[in-house]
């Protein structure tokens, strides 16, 4: 990492995990460029610029396009994955009904453990194992998804993120929210 020097028409800034970093010269934004670094989706300033860009909306994106191509883009990445997580409240709900049918052999008894909250593990588990196999499709689409990686944990959190990264809507965010609203309200009942 480099210390923040003074600022030159010609020297180059970049955001890293929050920090601002820089003041470096072109072939030093090259190199982190080149060694991977610096990529699509990497926050840059230099003087002239209004405000942060990301690297490929400036002069630098020939170096970036030379290395890798840009991450697919909302409309390329499948969704399938992320519309059963949307989901996966109520069917964790199902899925936990079925393993307490299997322990207990008894519908009343089953019934009971899932209302108690026995078996809240499947569907907690069932969450973040959509969440990362999620985050692996996005990786594989080459999105960046360090910035939300340690989020798989807090589902909701992690399904804002991925709709505000791809630049879609949150609908999917949206029935997450509602079915889990609806186990809580079933759970209450």
């Amino acid at each position: 990492m480099q210390e923040i020097s003074s600022t030159t028409a010609d020297k180059w800034f970049y955001e890293e995990k929050g920090q601002r970093l820089g003041g470096i010269d072109e072939p030093a934004m090259v190199t982190l460029i080149q060694s991977g670094k610096l990529r699509h989706g990497s926050s840059v300033w230099k003087q002239g610029f209004a405000d942060w860009v990301k690297l490929e909306d400036t002069p630098l994106r020939i170096h970036l396009d030379q290395i890798s191509p840009p991450p697919l883009t909302g409309q390329q990445v499948s969704n399938t994955l992320v519309w059963v997580l949307a989901f996966a409240p109520i069917l964790g709900l199902f899925l936990e009904s079925f393993v307490a049918m299997l322990v207990y052999d008894n519908e009343n008894r089953a019934l009971n453990a899932v209302s108690d909250g026995k078996f809240f593990y499947i569907t907690v588990a069932l969450n973040i194992l959509l969440c990362v196999l999620d985050e692996k499709r996005l990786q594989k689409a080459g999105h960046n998804t360090s910035a939300f990686k340690g989020w798989v944990w807090i589902v909701p959190v992690y399904l804002y993120q991925r709709a505000k990264q791809l630049k879609q809507n949150l609908a999917y965010f949206a029935v997450w929210i509602a079915c889990f609203v609806l186990v809580l309200l079933g759970a209450a009942a």
